[in-house]
C-alpha cells in the first residue's frame, strides 16, 4: 500500500481537509487558553480562590445559558459557515485585548471575566453551527471516520496543548501566551473561508420553534436514552473530578509530577481510542459500541477509590484507570457523535444539540456542589465511591432503548421534526 493510500479517504478531500486542519489548530489553542488565562489571573493579578471561582463561572456560564437560544438561531440561518468565521474572528479579537492591556498596564480581573465570558459565548455560537456544517461536508457513511479524525485531534490537543501553554507562559508571560491562541482562531477562520459546502436549508420559523428540538428528543427513544445517560454521567463525573486532585495529593500522597504523569496517561489513552474507535464500531456495530463506551469509560474509574497500599501499586492503579477510561471515552464520543449526526433531522439539528449541551453543562455545577457537600460530610474516598459507582449505573438508561440492538447508522433521520403548534 502506497503512502497516499494510507491517508484516510476524507483527508484526500480538499474541503474536509481544510475544515479538519482548522479544527485541529484551534483545539490546540483552546488548551493553551485553559492554562494561560487562569495563570494570568494568578501570576499577573494575584487572584485569590474566590476570584478564580468567578473566572471559572464566567467561562462556563455561556454554555449553560446560550446553547438553547443559539441552537434555535442557528437552525434559522442559511449561512452558518459565515457565523463560524465571525465567531473565530471575535474570539481572536477578545484574546488580543489581554496582551495589549498588559502592555499598557491596564489589565484587570474584570477584563479577564469579560473575555472569558465572551470567548465562551462565541464558542457556543461556533459549536451550534459546527454540527450542521459537519454533516454538509461528510457523507453519512463517513461519519465514523470523520469523528475519529476530529476526536484524534482533540486527544492530541489534550496531550500537547497544556505543555505548550505552560512553556509559552514561562517564556512569554501568560498574557502574551494568549497571542498563540488568538492566532489559532485566525487560522481556523482562514480555513473555513476556503471551503464552500452546500448547507441545509434553514428551518421554517413557527409556533414552538424554540422548544421543537426538545420535543423531538422526547419522542425519540434512542436519543431520550442518550440524553438521560449523558446527564447522569456528567453529574457523577463532575463529582469525581471536583475531588480527584485533592484525594490524589492528600489521601494518596502523590506529588504534582506523578499526578501530571497519570493525567498524561489519559491523554495517550485518548489518542489510542481515537485511532481504534472506527474499527470498534465496524466490528461490533454503532449501538453496542455506545453501550461498551459508557461501561469502558466508567468502570476503570472504580480503581481510583479502590487504590491503597504501596505507592507503586497506587500509581499503577491510577495509571490503568486513566488510560483505560480515556481509551473508552474516545470510542464513546466517536460512536455516539456519529449516531446523533445520522439520527437528528437537519431542521432541528442545532436545537437538539443545543439542548444536549445545555443538559450536560447544567449537571456539571450540580455535581461539583454535591461533591463538596458530601466530601465534607462523608470524606473523600466514600464520595469518590459514590461518584464512580453512580457513573457506571448511567448505562442502565440505555439498556431498555433500541440502542443496544442498533448496528448500523440510520441512513436518514429516523423521525421527522415535531410539527409546530
Amino acid at each position: 500500500m502506497s503512502v497516499a493510500e494510507r491517508i484516510p479517504v476524507l483527508l484526500r478531500e480538499r474541503s474536509f481537509r481544510r475544515y479538519w486542519t482548522g479544527q485541529t489548530v484551534s483545539l490546540v489553542g483552546d488548551q493553551i487558553s485553559l492554562i494561560a488565562i487562569p495563570l494570568a489571573a494568578v501570576l499577573v493579578l494575584g487572584a485569590d480562590a474566590a476570584e478564580m471561582g468567578w473566572l471559572k463561572t464566567a467561562e462556563l456560564l455561556p454554555a449553560l445559558l446560550l446553547n438553547l437560544p443559539l441552537g434555535a438561531w442557528a437552525d434559522r440561518r442559511t449561512r452558518r459557515r459565515r457565523a463560524m468565521i465571525a465567531a473565530d474572528l471575535g474570539r481572536a479579537a477578545l484574546l488580543l485585548t489581554l496582551p495589549v492591556a498588559y502592555l499598557l498596564d491596564m489589565l484587570t480581573l474584570g477584563q479577564l471575566y469579560t473575555v472569558a465570558f465572551g470567548v465562551g459565548a462565541l464558542t457556543v455560537l461556533f459549536e451550534a453551527c459546527n454540527t450542521t456544517l459537519f454533516v454538509a461536508l461528510v457523507p453519512t457513511e463517513r461519519y465514523v471516520q470523520a469523528n475519529s479524525l476530529v476526536n484524534g485531534s482533540r486527544s492530541m490537543a489534550w496531550l500537547a496543548g497544556p505543555g505548550a501553554g505552560g512553556l509559552l507562559v514561562q517564556f512569554l508571560t501568560a498574557p502574551f501566551a494568549l497571542l498563540a491562541d488568538a492566532l489559532t482562531y485566525l487560522v481556523s477562520a482562514g480555513y473555513l473561508a476556503r471551503i464552500r459546502p452546500v448547507e441545509p436549508p434553514p428551518a421554517p420559523v413557527g409556533k414552538g420553534h424554540f422548544t421543537e428540538g426538545l420535543r423531538w428528543v422526547v419522542r425519540n427513544a434512542s436519543m431520550r436514552a442518550l440524553f438521560a445517560a449523558s446527564g447522569t454521567i456528567q453529574f457523577f463525573n463532575y463529582m469525581f473530578h471536583t475531588l480527584f486532585v485533592l484525594y490524589a495529593t492528600t489521601e494518596l500522597g502523590l506529588s504534582a509530577g506523578v499526578l501530571g504523569a497519570v493525567l498524561g496517561a489519559g491523554a495517550v489513552g485518548g489518542l489510542i481510542g481515537a485511532a481504534c474507535g472506527g474499527a470498534v464500531v465496524r466490528r461490533f456495530g454503532i449501538g453496542p459500541s455506545i453501550v461498551a463506551g459508557f461501561l469502558g469509560f466508567t468502570l476503570p474509574l472504580l480503581l481510583i477509590p479502590l487504590a491503597a497500599g504501596p505507592t507503586a501499586l497506587v500509581v499503577a492503579l491510577l495509571f490503568a484507570a486513566e488510560f483505560l477510561s480515556c481509551v473508552a471515552v474516545m470510542v464513546l464520543d466517536i460512536a455516539a457523535g456519529s449516531f446523533q449526526m445520522a439520527l437528528i433531522p437537519d431542521a432541528v439539528r442545532a436545537r437538539v444539540m443545543g439542548a444536549y449541551r445545555t443538559l450536560n453543562h447544567g449537571f456539571r455545577p450540580l455535581g461539583a456542589l454535591v461533591a463538596g457537600l458530601l466530601g465534607t460530610a462523608a470524606g473523600l474516598r466514600p464520595t469518590l465511591w459514590v461518584a464512580t459507582a453512580g457513573a457506571v449505573l448511567a448505562v442502565l438508561w440505555l439498556l431498555p432503548s433500541p440502542l443496544p440492538r442498533t448496528r448500523e447508522l440510520p441512513a436518514t433521520p429516523a423521525e421527522d421534526p415535531v410539527p409546530a403548534g
